[in-house]
């Protein structure tokens, strides 16, 4: 059942104005309606929806990510938008940012207003 259904992810946030520039004006995310007070916004064919709440804070772990198909445009185009990564301590990043897993995958982080930890990762090739 649940294989065949639609994924929505759900972020939450207590700056609902700052969260639509965030996603909207700085990631460039389509706006496709509101909800609610939700903002919903249409990601590679699946929805993310953003919504209100009293109160949040910082993630210690990822909350979404981002796949790519080139991690060093999208830190560029982050960068470029004046968003900071986040390095972890005891983790080896690039002069970018960006991290090399054991798997090939590369992956930098960043976090929107309300201190939810997001991703950008490029997987290795499948061949």
């Amino acid at each position: 059942m649940f294989s065949r259904s639609k994924l929505q992810s759900i972020i939450c946030t207590s700056r609902i104005d700052q969260a639509e520039i965030f996603y909207r004006g700085v990631l460039g995310l389509s706006l496709r309606s509101r909800s609610d007070g939700t903002l919903v916004f249409r990601v590679g064919g699946s929805d993310l929806r953003v919504s209100p709440v009293p109160s949040t804070k910082a993630s210690e772990h990822t909350v979404l990510g981002f796949s790519v198909s080139d991690v060093d445009s999208a830190v560029e185009f982050l960068r470029k938008r004046e968003v900071a990564l986040e390095c972890f301590e005891g983790f080896t990043h690039n002069e970018n940012g960006i991290l090399t897993t054991p798997g090939g995958a590369r992956v930098a982080w960043f976090r929107d207003p309300d201190g939810n930890l997001l991703s950008v990762v490029q997987y290795p090739s499948q061949n």
